[in-house]
C-alpha cells in the first residue's frame, strides 16, 4: 500500500481548508461592521471589504487571503513534495471560492491565487502580480488588474518553461475569470465602477 498517497490527499484538503477561511468577513464583523455580505456585491474579498469604508480591513484582508495560498502551498511542499503543493495551492483558490463554512458562496479567488502562485513559482506570482498593479494604476478599475494579471501568468510559465506551474496558472486563471463573468459583462458594457467610485453589485 502506497503511504504518500493519503498524505497527499490530506494535505490538499488542508490546501483548501486555509483556503476556506473568510478573512473578510472575519475581520468585518470583528470589527463591528456586521455581516460583509449584506453590503456591495455581498463578497468576501478585499475589494468589497473597502466598501466599508475602512482601507485597513481591506488591506489585512488582501494580505491574509494571498497568505492563506502562500500557506497552503509552503505546508504541502514541506511534506508532499512539489507537485502536492501544486494541487494544494488550487485548492486553496477552490476553498476561497467556495467554502464549505458559507455554503459554497465565497470570494473570486485573485488575492488567495496570487498568494498560491508567489509561493508555488515566484517568478510567475511576481510578473503577474506586477502586470495587476500595472494595469490598474492606468484604469483605476480592482477586476482589470486583477483579469489582467492571472492572463499573464500562464504567459509567464511558458516564459521561464515551467510546465507545473504553466497548468497551476491556467487553471487558476481560468476560475479567476469565470468567477469575475459579472465584472466581465459590466467592463463590456462600460459600467464597471474604478475605485473610491461606490457602486451597489459592484464585485
Amino acid at each position: 500500500m502506497n503511504m504518500a498517497f493519503p498524505v497527499s490527499v490530506l494535505l490538499c484538503v488542508l490546501g483548501y481548508l486555509l483556503g476556506s477561511i473568510p478573512f473578510g468577513l472575519l475581520l468585518t464583523q470583528a470589527a463591528g461592521l456586521g455581516d460583509i455580505r449584506a453590503i456591495g456585491s455581498g463578497n468576501i474579498g478585499a475589494t468589497n471589504v473597502l466598501r466599508t469604508g475602512s482601507k485597513a480591513l481591506a488591506a489585512g484582508t488582501l494580505l491574509l487571503d494571498g497568505l492563506k495560498g502562500v500557506a497552503a502551498v509552503l505546508v504541502a511542499r514541506a511534506f508532499g513534495g512539489q507537485p502536492v503543493a501544486l494541487v494544494a495551492g488550487f485548492a486553496a483558490v477552490v476553498g476561497h471560492m467556495f467554502p464549505v463554512w458559507l455554503g459554497f458562496r465565497g470570494g473570486k479567488g485573485a488575492a488567495t491565487g496570487l498568494g498560491v502562485l508567489l509561493a508555488a513559482a515566484w517568478p510567475i506570482g511576481v510578473t503577474a502580480c506586477a502586470v495587476w498593479l500595472a494595469a490598474f494604476a492606468i484604469v483605476r478599475i480592482s477586476s482589470v488588474g486583477a483579469l489582467a494579471g492571472f492572463a499573464s501568468a500562464p504567459l509567464a510559465a511558458l516564459v521561464i518553461e515551467n510546465p507545473g506551474a504553466f497548468k497551476l496558472a491556467l487553471t487558476v486563471a481560468v476560475l479567476v475569470f469565470i468567477r469575475h463573468h459579472a465584472n466581465i459583462r459590466r467592463l463590456v458594457a462600460g459600467q464597471e465602477p474604478r475605485v473610491g467610485r461606490r457602486k451597489t453589485g459592484a464585485a
